[in-house]
């Protein structure tokens, strides 16, 4: 019997991409997306069920997976990708997008995790994968809402993994590096105010550093196949790094001392 995959976010993307490259190996996906009426290229494809999933919206979460069964029968893999990266000074953040930034990232990821569980349990079965970045490692100016919500997921993975190894299941993380799609649109939320002088200096080096970041980008398709790898390697292995600025970054992250390293971060930016 075929195996099946929950996505979040795979409207764009590496949730796209992974959805595409699992189809494409033979896996059921439950492709899900705030917006399943825009989406072309997925509902054209055999053994994918597109269906609408916002996770802040605990009834939706709970129907796409119940259609999703219906479906297929089963889930085996719950890829939790669903999330986005707000920039700018605290200062200048509302409250509403403060708690939009965790209630995304965060609690929704808690909440169709917390959905699936059961099933995973019952089944004795079922591997967890989320979607953490290299921002939860080590953090770059201006992200301290971005970062502070993958940091979180580390944190409730890593914990995780030990409740879910009790009935045979596991929780994998990966960790990319910039992809190509994170800062060209919807993925990257930034708030200023300029009456704010003191941080304008900081606002614009992040603005200058961006493209140049950019140019190291990965496309989605190599944490699409990252993602394949944690799915299906049998490994008791708890993190997976995507891309090779990553790779470094996590690497220099261990080796230097705090100094050293956020040192390093801001001759990076010019600061």
């Amino acid at each position: 019997m075929n195996k099946t995959i929950l996505i979040t976010g795979a409207s764009s993307g590496i949730g796209k991409e992974t959805a595409k490259l699992f189809q494409s190996k033979g896996w059921n996906v439950i492709a899900t997306m705030r917006n399943p009426e825009n989406e072309t290229e997925l509902s054209q494809l055999d053994n994918v069920l597109v269906a609408r999933l916002d996770v802040l919206d605990v009834d939706s979460i709970q129907k796409a997976f119940k259609d999703g069964i219906q479906k297929f029968g089963n889930v085996d893999v719950l890829l939790n990708n669903a999330g986005y990266g707000a920039f700018g000074p605290l200062e200048a953040f509302s409250r509403d997008k403060i708690l939009r930034q965790f209630n995304t990232n965060v609690i929704g990821l808690l909440d169709v995790t917390q959905t699936v569980l059961p099933h995973f349990r019952q089944n004795k079965k079922g591997i967890i994968i989320n979607i953490s970045a290299i921002g939860g490692k080590m953090t770059f100016p201006l992200g301290s809402l971005y970062h502070g919500t993958k940091f979180a997921v580390e944190g409730i993975s890593e914990s995780l993994n030990y409740e879910v190894e009790q009935f045979g299941g596991q929780v994998k993380i990966v960790e990319p590096g910039m992809i190509a799609t994170d800062f060209a649109g919807r993925s990257f939320d930034f708030s200023n105010d300029e009456n704010m002088s003191e941080y304008q200096n900081i606002v614009g080096a992040l603005m200058t550093a961006m493209p140049t970041m950019a140019q190291n980008a990965s496309p989605a398709s190599i944490v699409a196949e990252v993602i394949f790898e944690a799915a299906t390697d049998g490994k008791n292995q708890l993190r997976y790094t995507a891309g090779e600025d990553a790779k470094m970054l996590i690497a220099n992250r261990q080796q230097y001392d705090d100094a050293t390293f956020i040192g390093g971060i801001k001759s990076q930016f010019g600061l």
